[in-house]
């Protein structure tokens, strides 16, 4: 089905006002030629670490028309996620802002079902499917394509009006859109703050490239087994995830606390000192994190993390 102007700027409307996502895109569903290319590379310089589920469906990665059939464009969601001024205890082990609150993934999953209904009920049928970081797509290219923001020096993406504290999220469809927006301008210019303030170099000295195997959200998500000795001291504290990066970026003085309760922290995790965390069991660890994303690492896991994390 083919849209008008105004017809997507009433889907964009409803998706910001009604269903509270920071922004939305649109894209011609294509071959990513320059994308995979530059996977490729990555993949075979060993960037993945132990995630080699990056190797798996790399046609289906780089060609969203055989991931759904009928693709003809690609929406792209930012949903926010920044909580201001509610950090943790400054000696506890830290836990990335993106995990504070309650996993994002069937949340904004169903925010994306709740726009497909509105969509056929409000302007026509649409056939397609939503993705929130669950199958072999280029969320972060995509939404770059379509103008959502820039690929930033720490290969985040980055919104000028809005910073980087936001999940993304897809909806592969059959509308068809004749007006294609042009990408974001890089905006990072000389700055290299993150650069320089990576503990463990895992982004290149000349930025855009990230060597996935030495980044803390690797070694604290990612690393099945113990992490390494070699970056105990470098871990700065972190025991899930790392916000390190995103902290320096002079773009995020633009961010804005979210409006998801379901994102907010539990008190319990935020007044936790750094003896809680040393003393914490399995079933607390059930208890505090039932419906998180930290859960994916773990209870054996995050102990070890926790370990490493105040080894500084």
């Amino acid at each position: 089905m083919k849209i008008t102007d105004l017809q997507w700027r009433q889907i964009q409307s409803y998706a910001i006002e009604q269903l509270g996502f920071l922004n939305i895109t649109i894209a011609r569903a294509e071959m990513m030629e320059p994308e995979a290319k530059r996977l490729d590379s990555w993949l075979n310089a060993g960037h993945h670490g132990q995630m080699s589920y990056m190797e798996n469906h790399f046609d289906l990665r780089v060609d969203p028309r055989k991931l759904v059939d009928g693709a003809k464009t690609v929406i792209s969601f930012s949903y926010n996620y920044y909580n201001e001024g509610t950090g943790q205890e400054a000696s506890a082990p830290q836990i990335s802002m993106y995990a504070y609150g309650k996993d994002y993934h069937k949340l904004i999953r169903k925010k994306i079902k709740n726009l497909m209904l509105w969509i056929e009920e409000n302007i026509g049928e649409i056939n397609g499917r939503g993705f929130v970081d669950s199958a072999p797509i280029m969320e972060r290219d995509w939404a770059r394509r379509s103008g959502l923001g820039w690929m930033g020096k720490h290969t985040l993406l980055i919104d000028k009006k809005r910073g980087s504290y936001f999940f993304l999220a897809e909806l592969i469809s059959d509308l068809e859109y004749e007006e294609q927006p042009k990408e974001e301008s890089d905006h990072c210019g000389t700055c290299t703050r993150c650069i320089d303030a990576c503990p463990t170099d895992a982004i290149s000295p000349t930025g855009y490239i990230l060597d996935a195997s030495k980044c803390i959200s690797y070694l604290t998500i990612e690393l099945k087994e113990d992490i390494p000795d070699e970056y105990h001291d470098k871990l700065e504290g972190w025991m899930f995830g790392c916000d390190i990066c995103q902290q320096v970026c002079p773009w995020n003085r633009f961010s804005v606390s979210h409006t998801e309760p379901r994102f907010n922290p539990k008190d319990e995790v935020m007044s936790m000192t750094k003896e809680d965390w040393q003393a914490l069991e399995e079933a607390e660890f059930d208890d505090l994190f039932m419906g998180s994303a930290v859960r994916r690492a773990g209870y054996e896991k995050l102990k070890s993390n926790i370990a490493s994390a105040l080894r500084r």
